[in-house]
Formats: structure tokens, C-alpha cells, sequence
């Protein structure tokens, strides 16, 4: 007996074409880079520039970034806990899609929590998941402040502010570890490039 909900919903995943068979079109394994890390803490640019070395390579690769997501497919969600739960439940079954077609996909999301980031991990499959926190210290993505949200959550016009009026729980065991106050973006893209070099074999 069909469940009421799901009564007029009939999968064809097992009449499609395999991951086996995306993967050999384009010779290539599909995999997650989620990164995540602090507002500022410079996600957004380790991926760009990743995925412009991975094109160089003859790599396919998708970035999704947390406020081109929200621009779109997301723009009905607000910044709730259930809100910020139901974008990062979205990304990730997005996420799986790409990777199952075999295609390199970078997650740029502060996903602040571990109980967030767990919940990807599992849509998304443990053998296919890296996370790659972005550690950048605070003050640092303070000072940048490229989009003036830190100010304005200092002066209370942003409520619940990750790392301001929100806490953000840092990964226990990510797979890498970059801080770009620290580190060039050269070197910070050499490390997530090795990383899915890595993960290929």
C-alpha cells in the first residue's frame, strides 16, 4: 500500500541511465566539496578559483553558492532555523543530483552547525561528501566585511548573525582545513584540487 502522499508519484531512477555510465561519458569521478566556514571567511573565492583550474584541467565543474541559490530556487526561504534547514536539505538533494551525473560540485554555505552539515552529508552519501572548512579567523572576515553584513549585525539590523548573534560550530574532522588570512589562494587551490585528485582514485 502506497503512502496517501506519494499515491500518484512513480520513480523511473532505475529506467535511466547509471552514474557508471555519466562517469565514463565524461571521465570523471562525481564528488561534494562543501565548504563551509564564516560569512566573509572567502568560500566563494577558493571556489571560483578552483573551478577555473578544474576547466583548465578539462574538469566539469559546478559551484553552488549560497547566495546565487537564494536568488533563485530558494528565494522563498527567510533565515529561520527551519528556513536556513530546508536551504541546506535543498542544496544538498540538488548537490546529489550533480554529483550522480559525475560533475566535481563545490558547495559554498555557512551551514553553521554540525547537525546541518550532517544532514547533507547523508543525502548526499558519505563516500561522495568532503568538507572543507574554511577557518578564517572572525576578525579577519570582519575586517573584509565585503558585504557590509558585519556592521549591520553590530548595530542590530541583522538578527541572528552567524558569529555575531549566532554561534557557528566549527567541524570536528573536516578533510581540509584552509584560512585565507593565512594561506595564498594559489596554495588554498592547490590543496582543494589535490583534495578531489584525491578522492578520485
Amino acid at each position: 500500500m502506497r503512502d496517501g502522499k506519494y499515491m500518484n508519484v512513480f520513480p523511473i531512477f532505475d529506467k535511466m541511465l547509471s552514474r557508471e555510465d555519466k562517469e565514463q561519458l565524461l571521465r570523471q569521478r562525481g564528488i561534494m566539496i562543501w565548504m563551509t566556514g564564516l560569512s566573509g571567511s572567502g568560500k566563494s573565492t577558493v571556489a571560483i578559483g578552483v573551478e577555473r583550474e578544474l576547466h583548465r584541467r578539462g574538469v566539469l565543474c559546478r559551484i553552488l553558492d549560497g547566495d546565487n541559490i537564494r536568488a533563485g530556487i530558494n528565494s522563498n526561504l527567510g533565515f529561520s532555523a527551519e528556513d536556513r534547514r530546508e536551504n541546506i536539505r535543498r542544496i544538498a538533494e540538488i548537490g546529489k543530483l550533480f554529483v550522480d551525473t559525475g560533475i566535481v560540485t563545490i558547495a559554498c554555505f555557512v551551514s553553521p552547525t554540525e547537525e546541518l552539515r550532517q544532514m547533507a552529508r547523508k543525502i548526499i552519501g558519505e563516500k561522495d561528501f568532503r568538507e572543507v572548512y574554511v577557518s578564517t579567523p572572525l576578525s579577519e572576515c570582519e575586517r573584509r566585511d565585503v558585504k557590509g553584513l558585519y556592521a549591520r549585525a553590530r548595530r542590530g539590523e541583522v538578527k541572528d548573525f552567524t558569529g555575531i548573534s549566532a554561534p557557528f560550530e566549527a567541524p570536528e574532522h573536516p578533510d581540509l582545513c584552509l584560512d585565507t588570512s593565512q594561506m595564498t589562494l594559489e596554495e588554498e587551490v592547490r590543496a582543494v584540487v589535490a583534495l578531489i585528485a584525491g578522492s578520485a582514485s
